[in-house]
């Protein structure tokens, strides 16, 4: 998986949530494109979760990017 494609999914519009599946299968939610953030040489991505918690992912164990059916944030 490339950070472009990553990117691309983040800056889509309409923006809609998406999941990356992490090498041994564990999936991360990105609900909002402002819960996910990029380190500056592109390794490493910080996703944010609704109760301020977070996840950091290697983008080399990144192995598939998946809509995430009913999990958009409530209006």
């Amino acid at each position: 998986m490339t950070i472009d494609a990553i990117k691309e999914a983040v800056h889509a519009e309409p923006f809609r949530p998406f999941r990356l599946r992490l090498a041994g299968s564990p999936l991360v939610t990105v609900a909002h494109p402002d819960y996910i953030a990029f380190g500056p040489k592109g390794r490493t991505i910080v996703v944010y979760r609704d109760d301020d918690t977070f996840k950091i992912l290697d983008t080399l164990l990144i192995t598939e990017i998946a809509p995430a059916k009913g999990t958009g944030r409530k209006r």
